[in-house]
């Protein structure tokens, strides 16, 4: 635990001095404000299209859906760095999807646009799996109990499925805003304009060494963090209060 632990102890030490202020008020205003809107549009994109995909994959056992889950796995394990490649080379200004994003004013280059499809494609693995064991842990009995009733599927949705999954879609939807907000790999060769924190941490690094870029790192570090723990506690609090 205290392997793991501390390089965050020493974040906070390092990052709180006399010149820490002066250093945020440089740099980070603005990243953290490209930051925050990139990754609560790519958020709000994963919910309403990858929510509607997991609950498909949790109730369905079929063959199709296994091999769709599985192929699902392939752009979770895909290092970073190459799904930006492949971004540049399947959406960049050259290739066909390129030339006809531009038709409609869209560059998946050094853009926000840009920003928003990298973060999804590196964050949207990390909350469909999570929402997919949301809905496997809704006790199928009671769902089936719901139509014995007379419920429609929606209804059924509505009123049994969804409130029993949230607390593990609250965990879902705080990990991938995590990776989301802090995404970099795929971010810095698509959209290293705007500037989000992971990149502008990376300038700071490159121009004026570490003790400007701890600053950002922290400031990112209090965006990313909170969230996935609170949820995370939530989450175990109602488990240990239903049983």
């Amino acid at each position: 635990m205290v392997f793991l632990l501390l390089p965050l102890f020493v974040l906070v030490t390092q990052s709180i001095g006399h010149s820490s202020f002066s250093e945020w008020q440089k740099g980070a205003l603005e990243p953290l404000k490209v930051s925050l809107a990139s990754s609560l549009t790519a958020m709000a994109i994963m919910v309403i299209g990858g929510t509607p995909l997991a609950w498909w994959i949790s109730q369905r056992r079929s063959a199709l859906a296994r091999f769709v889950e599985y192929l699902l796995t392939i752009p979770l394990l895909m290092p970073p760095l190459v799904v930006g490649l492949l971004l540049v080379f399947l959406y960049g200004p050259y290739s066909f999807l390129g030339i006809w994003m531009a038709k409609v004013g869209l560059s998946a280059s050094n853009s926000f646009f840009a920003l928003v499809l990298a973060e999804l494609y590196e964050a949207s693995p990390y909350y469909l799996f999570a929402a997919i064991s949301a809905f496997d842990s809704v006790d199928r009995a009671l769902i089936h109990t719901s139509y014995s009733l007379g419920l429609a599927p929606v209804a059924t949705f509505r009123r049994v499925t969804l409130p029993l999954a949230t607390p593990g879609l609250a965990v879902a939807f705080s990990m991938a805003w995590s990776r989301a907000i802090g995404a970099f790999g795929a971010v810095i060769i698509i959209a290293y304009y705007p500037r989000g924190l992971p990149v502008a941490i990376w300038v700071a690094l490159e121009e004026r060494g570490l003790p400007s870029a701890l600053p950002l790192a922290l400031t990112l570090m209090l965006i990313a963090l909170p969230l996935p723990l609170l949820s995370l506690l939530w989450r175990k609090n109602r488990v240990v209060y239903r049983h």
